[in-house]
């Protein structure tokens, strides 16, 4: 074990020197960001069904951050990689996801590059907000909300003055025949902060209209629930508890946001899935949201983001609470944090899920970079080398630290995604 614990150390070190070595060569301007929304001839197919196999695939991303400057080319190109390689039949975006300029045509610049994405691929798209869309900048909630619409990809929906926040609605998910009612997506703005600058939460009045929507979809489904997914930004209060309380602290345990004398870690006796890397992050206050979920049955889990470096579900009422990673591009550090989420849906039986997580380095390997050469663009092969290059030190170092921790505590710190 003491040859493995340096051997990881100096593979460390060793990505530390590439570091120097190789750097992003990024194109000077993404050509996305002049699209136009209103020039596509193309026109996306607004009425989500599952496809001809039978399935729904759902893309999950969240948390782009974006900005015109170093982490944007990659961050993209990411997105369009996934797109490509995934096939989703629909994308969920929960959040973040570009930085609001002062200047609104900066904001609809980042806009018009993520939107273009799928727009060019007639993939359908469903957006709502984060805590940090509208915190500062020219544009509204609203005024983002409008111009998200403006794509013909766009399945988002503006709740009007009805609701809380902007963003909150549902998406009925039609047989592959197109007959009949056989799931449903929600998806529900958890707004930003309260009053006293803590993370907010889904406010009753969307809970109420959950609830009656709800009952209106079993009733059109003959008195039967309608299976369904969740999907918002902020992570909802009920994953402290489901996850192991310690007074003290230990590897790979986190501080509760709102006690700091509790640290919290995965509990081994429930089911669980992938990693914890940083603290979760709910809203101060909770209005019963998940309470209502379990009490309507409808709800198989709710994905979130806002918590960019974990990728984990643990089961809880019968409901699996889900984080999935950042999808924005930070550094090759962080490359084990870093990407996307697959779920799929069977409409045979639309009362269980498949999901996995896909980080940077299962994106970009050695073939990835054989492609881009042959392609001959020099930008994308530069990305795309050095994707691969540091992204398999990364994984190795971090498997081997996650192998140490557990032979020197006996506890598993990440499960299988």
């Amino acid at each position: 074990m003491k040859k493995r614990i340096i051997l990881g150390v100096s593979l460390v070190l060793v990505v530390v020197i590439a570091l120097g070595i190789l750097s992003p060569f990024l194109r000077p301007e993404y050509s996305g960001v002049n699209y136009n929304p209103a020039d596509i001839q193309n026109k996306t197919d607004k009425t989500i069904k599952f496809n001809s196999n039978g399935k729904l695939k759902i893309l999950h991303i969240t948390d782009n951050h974006l900005n015109l400057n170093h982490n944007f080319d990659p961050t993209i190109w990411l997105v369009e990689r996934a797109c490509e390689k995934e096939k989703p039949d629909i994308v969920m975006i929960t959040g973040d996801n570009v930085v609001n300029c002062e200047n609104a045509e900066d904001t609809k610049k980042m806009i018009n590059a993520l939107m273009n994405i799928f727009d060019s691929r007639n993939i359908p798209v469903a957006v709502t907000f984060g805590n940090h869309d509208s915190e500062q900048g020219a544009m509204t909630r609203e005024e983002l909300m409008a111009y998200y619409n403006s794509f013909s990809c766009s399945v988002s929906v503006d709740d009007g003055v009805e609701l809380s926040g902007c963003g909150t609605y549902n998406i009925p998910v039609l047989s592959s025949d197109g007959e009949k009612l056989k799931f449903n997506l929600w998806v529900f703005d958890s707004g930003d902060y309260d009053e006293e600058g803590r993370y907010s939460c889904v406010k009753p009045d969307q809970i109420e209209w959950y609830k009656q929507t709800s009952e209106k979809l079993k009733a059109e489904n003959d008195g039967e629930i309608v299976n369904s997914l969740v999907f918002q930004h902020i992570i909802v209060g009920e994953i402290y508890d489901v996850l192991q309380k310690s007074d003290s602290w230990k590897s790979y345990s986190y501080k509760h946001l709102y006690n700091k004398e509790e640290y919290y870690m995965f509990d081994p006796d429930r089911v669980n899935y992938g990693t914890i890397r940083e603290t979760p992050c709910p809203g101060y206050e909770n209005y019963g949201q998940f309470d209502a979920m379990v009490e309507k049955g409808d709800v198989l889990a709710m994905f979130s983001g806002h918590d960019h470096t974990n990728a984990f579900a643990v089961e809880h009422e019968g409901i699996d609470i889900v984080n999935s990673l950042s999808t924005r591009y930070i550094s090759l550090f962080h490359s084990t944090q870093c990407g996307y989420r697959v779920i799929e849906v069977d409409e045979n039986d639309t009362s269980t899920y498949e999901t996995r997580v896909a980080r940077i380095f299962d994106i970009y390997d050695f073939e990835t970079v054989k492609e881009e050469k042959k392609n001959g663009d020099k930008a994308t092969y530069m990305m795309a080398l050095e994707f691969a290059f540091k992204g398999k030190f990364k994984k190795f170092a971090t498997d081997v630290y996650g192998e140490f921790i557990e032979s020197v505590t006996g506890r598993q710190v990440t499960y299988p995604d």
